[in-house]
């Protein structure tokens, strides 16, 4: 799908569930700033550094799993409490799921990155730094919950989504690392194809 329907598409889930939220307003503006942010970044990057249609579509995916996240609340997307009534599960998993993504999807982005911009070849090295970056994105946007949190009070409850879980910060993070590697290892090789369908595979590589 080429770049301007990926946006249409990505703008149209924004709209539609901006529209009325389960979620209070400031919750959904906390859970999608990063998909604004994305698309910003997109518009003033992608003549320069135009990234893969592979790519682009991994990254469309993750915004409409936050955009579903943002609009109920990642602990309440009738997906999950699907999901949690027909395996007797304790919580809705909705937001694992997110911070499962948050890991797989942006590995592929942080590669295509490196293996462009830098000189680091395929490999033990590449893969170790891929993983590094999106467990500390991951650990970043946990500072990010606890300082909403401290900001605003009970009002930050429903965007941290621990349902009451302790460890759910370590879980989130965990989750980002397993999806990272996931990522490198399914989708490595079709990455590598996609790159050299653009032009954009290095020759040391």
């Amino acid at each position: 799908m080429p770049l301007p329907w990926l946006i249409a598409v990505v703008m149209t889930a924004q709209v539609a569930l901006g529209i009325s939220p389960r979620a209070d307003r400031m919750t959904w503006a906390l859970e999608n700033f990063p998909v604004w942010a994305g698309l910003v970044i997109l518009a003033y990057t992608h003549r320069r550094f135009p990234l893969t249609s592979m790519c682009l579509h991994l990254l469309a995916l993750h915004s409409l799993i936050v955009a579903l996240g943002g609009h109920y609340t990642y602990a309440r997307v009738p997906l999950g409490d699907w999901v949690r009534d027909a395996f007797g599960l304790a919580r809705n998993h909705y937001d694992r799921l997110g911070h499962f993504a948050q890991g797989f999807i942006p590995a592929i982005f942080v590669r295509e990155l490196l293996l462009r911009k830098t000189p680091l070849p395929r490999g033990g090295w590449l893969n170790f730094l891929v993983v590094c970056v999106c467990l500390a994105f991951s650990a970043c946007y946990e500072f990010i919950e606890w300082w909403a949190a401290l900001l605003t009070g009970e009002a930050a409850t429903e965007f941290l989504g621990t349902q009451g879980d302790p460890w759910d910060t370590q879980w989130d993070m965990l989750l980002a690392t397993v999806g990272a590697v996931c990522a490198l290892v399914l989708l490595s090789r079709r990455h590598d194809a996609a790159l050299k369908g653009a032009g954009s595979l290095p020759i040391e590589c």
